[in-house]
């Protein structure tokens, strides 16, 4: 009785469950459609009793939504000191996490997510409603990459351009079964942000210099 109420105990009780309860999900993953998915598989995979998993997770959503924020997790946001490169690192990532049933576990749920906080406010009854904290981690990181470049007097894009540019286009790759989990994806896009926003933003710098000096000149 009191090895069964040791908090130590239960604590290493409840990460094994849910380790092998996140194993299940990402092997019915690769072998059916997601829209198959259902807990009672996922339950008999696993060998944890589906009252459990409807007490820990409350639904399939909800259970994706925490299998997405462990594998977002394990992610350290690269400081190299060129934003190009860290924006790189970052894209290519992001690349990795979208490709496989995986990705479309994580777009799955992330649609979930939006679309119970819009349908309500808050967090929705069947626990989805809130971002994963290890994807507002992610974005914090770019928010963080973008902030110290300018600190460095880097030309830096917005998280809107950087978004609609780089991430974007990866995650269209995904709805049209195109992976986009490769290198040569992504830095192609890196380099049409930085043509496209930055650069133009040294030219303009570049060109009012010049036509103050050209004023100085004729006054």
């Amino acid at each position: 009785m009191i090895d069964s109420l040791n908090p130590r105990r239960q604590r290493g009780r409840s990460a094994r469950v849910r380790a092998d309860v996140h194993r299940a999900v990402r092997e019915l993953a690769r072998t059916q459609p997601l829209a198959r998915l259902t807990l009672a598989q996922v339950a008999e995979r696993s060998g944890v009793h589906l009252g459990t998993l409807y007490r820990r997770w409350r639904s399939l959503d909800g259970l994706l939504l925490d299998v997405v924020d462990e594998q977002l997790g394990t992610f350290a946001m690269p400081r190299t000191g060129v934003l190009r490169q860290d924006l790189e690192h970052y894209a290519r990532r992001i690349a990795e996490d979208l490709a496989g049933p995986e990705g479309r576990m994580l777009l799955h749920a992330l649609l979930t997510a939006r679309l119970a906080a819009d349908s309500g406010g808050g967090e929705a009854p069947n626990g989805t409603g809130r971002l994963p904290p290890a994807l507002i981690g992610r974005f914090e990181d770019m928010r963080a990459a973008l902030d110290n470049a300018a600190a460095r007097g880097e030309k830096a894009p917005s998280e809107r351009e950087f978004f609609d540019i780089v991430l974007a286009p990866l995650c269209a790759s995904l709805l049209f079964d195109v992976r986009p989990g490769n290198p040569e994806t992504v830095e192609p896009l890196v380099a049409r942000l930085m043509r496209l926003v930055v650069e133009p933003r040294d030219g303009e710098a570049g060109s009012g210099a010049g036509e103050g000096a050209a004023e100085e000149a004729t006054a």
